[in-house]
């Protein structure tokens, strides 16, 4: 005899940062409900633990909307309702609320004061345990069907469950995408995000661990052919990495996929002066300087010797023991170029860390962005990295990911699963 089926309120899929939240915030909403959690791998949380370094950047202290959508390559128009209604400033309330205090590095990052992420995982499992919410790991989900009255859901090991709300978070899974085609969403193929350039010049890579301050990185693509950012870079043993590398990578992200991370990368290691001062600095140096070595004098303190030393032998091809005196106006011009717009070839993509971001995911038009019900599946809600919404490093991430589950959990609570009106 079949056995029946198990039943509960609600379901999460996904018991990563949306999904948990989110099944925090619907018991939050309305504690008489039974909230269950299937999380495939052995542990929940496992992404937020190992995050930022095992410190987990929960967020970015950026606590104007308007200015915080401009961080995320693709969802900035639709994150700007959602973050109207759970942003940062409340992500930083909610923990301390519960005992977990946030601080702000200089690059607006924050992490909890104890650089710790089993902060972050023990406070939100409390959570879950203090609400009632039940969390079944290593049961994943190996089939949904759309009901009348809800839905029924088989995990792999062979139990059968029902329920009235469904919550999707199962970040960039194959698995969890193909439960969204299953229930009549399309999807954005997803391809890397984050990720740093591997360069093919033994020259460079020998630089490993120099770093600048300030550069500006431009990369040309079919696609997109005009990307620019301006940050602070760091060389590596595969090639540039940084700030300004990751945000590019993100932007590029599409496009540098569908040409198989090769592309010409231009890179102005002074974005702080025009050409002109640029030029007029290696002019005035071969009247101040002229008995002195070019390769051994550089009148660019922000450029480290190192770096300068590769920029003058390997990139303008100047003779190591060459005077400033003798620079030919030809050889002032080939160092210009190289200090503002030295082109170089990208050859590959490496990774970041402990980072794992990638763009694509389900169509935004497919998902109310006040709810984030599904428009294809009524009482189906998707949260998190399953959508097609990536932000650049910095705690954006986790911040779509808070958002979108807050909001997801509080208009599955609500009978209708209609909009929150907070």
């Amino acid at each position: 005899m079949a056995q029946s089926p198990q039943s509960a309120t609600a379901i999460v899929v996904g018991a990563g940062a949306a999904g948990l939240f989110g099944a925090i915030a619907c018991a939050e909403a309305n504690p008489d409900q039974s909230i269950h959690v299937f999380e495939a791998g052995r542990e929940s949380l496992a992404k937020v633990r190992i995050s930022g370094g095992g410190r987990c950047n929960v967020t970015h202290h950026c606590f104007d909307p308007a200015l915080l959508v401009t961080h995320y390559p693709r969802g900035r128009n639709a994150l700007r309702g959602p973050f109207s209604r759970f942003q940062p400033q409340d992500t930083v309330a909610w923990f301390e609320q519960r005992g977990v205090q946030l601080k702000t590095e200089a690059d607006g990052r924050m992490f909890p004061t104890t650089d710790d992420s089993g902060t972050i995982v023990d406070c939100l499992l409390g959570e879950a345990r203090r609400l009632g919410i039940q969390i079944h790991t290593g049961q994943p989900i190996a089939q949904i069907k759309a009901r009348d009255d809800g839905f029924g859901l088989a995990t792999r090991n062979g139990q059968d469950w029902r329920c009235d709300k469904l919550l999707l978070a199962t970040g960039s899974s194959p698995s969890g995408y193909r439960l969204a085609l299953s229930l009549g969403h399309d999807l954005v193929p997803p391809v890397p995000s984050l990720f740093t350039f591997n360069m093919p010049d033994p020259a460079l890579r020998e630089l490993a661990g120099v770093s600048v301050e300030s550069v500006q990185l431009h990369l040309v693509l079919q696609e997109a052919p005009n990307l620019t950012q301006t940050g602070p870079l760091l060389i590596t043993h595969w090639g540039l990495s940084g700030p300004a590398v990751l945000k590019l990578s993100a932007y590029g992200a599409v496009g540098l996929h569908s040409q198989r991370y090769r592309a010409p990368l231009t890179v102005n290691w002074l974005p702080a002066l025009k050409q002109d001062q640029v030029r007029y600095r290696l002019t005035d140096l071969k009247q101040a300087q002229g008995r002195r070595q070019v390769a051994a004098f550089s009148p660019f303190p922000e450029l480290s010797r190192r770096l300068w030393q590769y920029l003058v032998q390997h990139r303008a091809q100047l003779d190591t023991q060459l005077n400033w005196a003798d620079l030919s106006k030809a050889q002032v011009q080939a160092l210009v170029t190289e200090l503002t717009r030295g082109e170089y070839a990208i050859a590959g993509k490496g990774v970041f860390k402990d980072e794992f971001v990638t763009c694509g995911g389900i169509p935004l038009p497919e998902v109310n962005f006040k709810t984030l019900e599904s428009r294809c599946c009524p009482g189906l809600y998707l949260a998190g990295e399953i959508l097609n919404i990536d932000g650049v490093t910095g705690g954006f991430n986790f911040q779509s990911a808070w958002t979108t589950g807050w909001l997801a959990g509080r208009a599955m609570a609500k009978s209708g699963g209609g909009a929150d009106h907070r």
